[in-house]
């Protein structure tokens, strides 16, 4: 347990740090933004991109852990929309978004960190083949429910073409498909091209902490945190504990199993919040669930890792 501490600790340490900065106003808002900007336009898609490039992800495991980990994340998806919709009587577009928290994690902010601090390098492809689909899949298809849930007259085409427009802007998820495109029809990259993107994806990970603790500034529990609680328990220990069964039923790897699990096990990403507040529903309930999950994580991932560890 103390060797799964030292591996955790100097995360959700850079994650406080960034809060502090945060909350005393140390770095101005457009500081902040500029050192968030530059490691998710350049340091995030460099690593992604080299790693999907050199062999990760479809090419290393033939789709396997996508359908594992994507089939469990849509199932819990589906059964907190039905029982949201059914058992608490919230309107279709409320109780997507909803579900939304409960099934979208921060792979990439946090996530990808963990992942490198757990499982170093080795780590970064299973991890990439999670995080380039995660926005791909679960982004639009709640973008659709929303759309659909507020606006009788809704066209599904406009709100496709609307999504994949929100999709090709996101460097994150075009480098991974482009890596993804290199990896099937070209050799992997040269190496004075694989140490220029690993230097510059090396930045990656203490900024994206920084600035998730940064962020978390912004978010309270005074309201909804009863809905936070169990946003937190559903995303914390149930898709993990899921995606732990369908990955042993899968027949993935040790290190391909602990990564999937890993990823499952990350607090609720901030986009579900952005996507709450884009639609003006469960704005405060979205950003309660970040920040009651990411505190939470510090317990839970921690008993992850060491259950995977054993």
């Amino acid at each position: 347990m103390l060797q799964v501490l030292g591996l955790v600790a100097p995360v959700f340490l850079l994650i406080a740090l960034g809060y502090v900065s945060g909350v005393r106003r140390m770095l101005s808002d457009e500081a902040m933004r500029g050192i968030n900007d530059f490691a998710f336009w350049l340091c995030a898609p460099a690593l992604l991109f080299v790693s999907a490039a050199s062999g990760g992800g479809l090419a290393a495991h033939g789709g396997r852990l996508e359908v594992a980990f994507f089939s469990c994340v849509l199932l819990v998806y589906a059964a907190c929309l039905v029982l949201c919709r059914g058992v608490a009587r919230r309107g279709l577009a409320e109780s997507g978004l909803f579900a939304l928290n409960c099934a979208f994690g921060n792979t990439l902010m946090m996530g990808l960190p963990v992942v490198l601090a757990s499982f170093g390098p080795a780590g970064v492809a299973p991890a990439t083949a999670v995080i380039g689909l995660y926005s791909l899949i679960m982004l639009p298809l709640t973008t659709i429910v929303a759309e659909a849930g507020l606006s009788a007259r809704a066209r599904p085409l406009q709100v496709l073409r609307a999504t994949a427009r929100s999709v090709i802007r996101n460097p994150v998820v075009m480098a991974v498909l482009l890596g993804h495109l290199w990896a099937l029809f070209l050799p992997p990259p040269p190496a004075p091209m694989q140490r220029f993107l690993h230097l510059l994806g090396g930045g990656m990970s203490p900024m994206l902490l920084f600035c998730l603790g940064a962020s978390l500034r912004d978010f309270e529990i005074r309201r909804d945190w009863a809905d936070a609680v169990a946003i937190s328990a559903v995303k914390l220990v149930v898709l993990p504990a899921v995606v732990f069964g369908a990955g042993r039923w899968a027949g993935l790897g040790a290190l391909e199993l602990s990564v999937v699990v890993v990823m499952a096990a990350m607090p609720t990403g901030a986009n579900a919040f952005l996507l709450s507040r884009r639609y003006a529903v469960g704005t405060e309930r979205a950003g309660a669930a970040v920040l009651l999950s990411t505190v939470a994580s510090v317990v839970t991932l921690t008993a992850v890792l060491g259950i995977l560890g054993r």
